[in-house]
């Protein structure tokens, strides 16, 4: 990722403020999100959601980073204080944006413009010219820093990052319209009609201009990445309206120029559970869309200081294991292990994303667990798992069966939570042995 030469270090510390949102309750991730926030919910085996958007950041230059939460924000709060450390003569930060009361609101975010509303009084303390917002769910590569040089270049007051998508991603979408100029003249907040949609569409005699290769219909959907002059941005909270894609960007078209950064590269929303699992899994494959290989531009985690990985036997085919893993002649496949995860022998694993744990377990407390007829952290032997999502320190017991087959696509138990189809056993759960789910 090559940094653009017009942006010295010291106009970005000096001009850029980057914002990372990341306040909702998470309800399409649940349960992953029902200890967590959303932001902290790991990704790729030993990373957290928020660390990509948080390493485009420092790979783009830009140091002076917020994160805006409200739910269950501790974990986030140590990951973040325990990751991200710049140099004390440099104004680098990443800090944590937390929900309160002041004397002119008792209420909590109510939507991403809110949200950033009521922070103006944190942001505004610091130094920028120009305020880049960014989403705590999303699975990309970046350099914000072409953004920034193409929203100068065009002297808007807002620009909005967009991925060209085809039509059935549409309805899920702003989908907005823009001229030659790159000026966007409509924005549709997630479109349902049939006619409305096709009015919308991208035409394709401007495919070679902005360099698609498809031969597809294609519609321009907003990332939920803007970049804002900072007087546009205090003129534009300056009322009640809760969030950017419902009310700031329709209302702006109609009193500010806005203008639309085409993005062509890898971009998923991890913010549901089938996208989050998918996501995951094609880490695992030969090529992935996303490549945590790219030296020139790493995602950056919390350094943890773990064991190499130790497998004692066993098939393990398009598998990821992350630091610190035991697997005991199991067979994997298509399997993303996250750290200190523990696998028993002769167990079956068949699309699995296991997120690890978050300690190994003394031989005490696995003689104590056993007395009481538990299992210990992790899998254990002779059990078979296929299409799930295991959360942090699960117990799953020996001679376990964990599969979707049979079951609706959506329900909910005491043990485990179906979501379009995949099992999500959730964080500290124990599953006896024996257990047939």
């Amino acid at each position: 990722m090559a940094s653009n030469p017009i942006f010295s270090a010291s106009f970005l510390s000096r001009n850029v403020l980057s914002v990372i949102l990341g306040g909702g309750a998470g309800t399409r991730l649940y349960p992953l999100t029902k200890e967590r926030s959303k932001p902290a919910v790991p990704l790729g085996g030993k990373y957290r959601l928020v660390d990509v958007p948080i390493s485009n950041c420092i790979n783009s230059g830009m140091q002076r980073i917020y994160v805006m939460t409200q739910f269950l924000s501790a974990s986030l709060h140590r990951h973040i204080s325990q990751s991200y450390k710049f140099d004390h003569f440099s104004r680098g930060f990443v800090e944590i944006l937390a929900a309160e009361q002041t004397p002119t609101s008792t209420s909590w975010y109510e939507g991403t413009a809110d949200a950033v509303r009521k922070n103006l009084i944190h942001l505004t303390s610091q130094p920028f010219e120009y305020l880049i917002i960014l989403s705590g769910d999303q699975l990309y590569r970046m350099n914000y820093l072409e953004m920034l040089a193409h929203h100068i270049e065009k002297g808007a007051d807002l620009t909005v990052a967009t991925i060209p998508v085809e039509k059935e991603s549409v309805p899920g979408f702003g989908i907005m319209q823009m001229n030659d100029s790159n000026e966007i003249t409509r924005f549709e907040e997630k479109p349902q009609d049939p006619s409305l949609q096709e009015e919308l569409k991208l035409p394709k005699d401007w495919y070679p201009k902005l360099d698609i290769h498809s031969d597809k219909e294609l519609w321009l959907a907003s990332m939920g990445i803007y970049v804002f002059n900072r007087q546009t941005i205090l003129e534009l909270l300056d009322n009640a309206h809760t969030d950017f894609g419902k009310h700031i960007i329709p209302g702006a078209i109609k009193t500010h120029k806005l203008s639309s950064y085409v993005f062509q590269g890898y971009w998923e929303d991890v913010g549901t559970i089938k996208a989050f699992f998918d996501a995951n899994l094609d880490l695992t494959s030969m090529l992935p869309k996303f490549n945590f290989f790219d030296m020139d531009s790493p995602v950056f985690t919390r350094p943890r200081f773990l064991p190499a990985s130790k497998v004692n036997g066993g098939v393990i085919e398009n598998t990821l294991l992350s630091d610190g893993c035991i697997v005991h002649k199991a067979r994997l496949k298509e399997c993303m292990l996250g750290i200190r995860s523990i696998v028993g022998a002769d167990t079956d694993m068949q699309r699995v994303v296991m997120m690890g744990a978050d300690y190994y377990e003394s031989l005490q407390s696995i003689a104590k667990h056993q007395e009481e007829g538990e299992p210990s952290v992790g899998i254990g032997p002779r059990t078979r798992v296929v299409n799930a999502i295991i959360d942090k320190n699960a117990r799953i017991g020996s001679d376990c069966v964990i599969s979707p087959d049979g079951k609706p696509n959506e329900m909910d138990s005491e043990l485990f939570h179906v979501r379009d189809g995949i099992i999500v056993i959730p964080k500290n759960t124990v599953i006896p042995n024996g257990t047939v789910i």
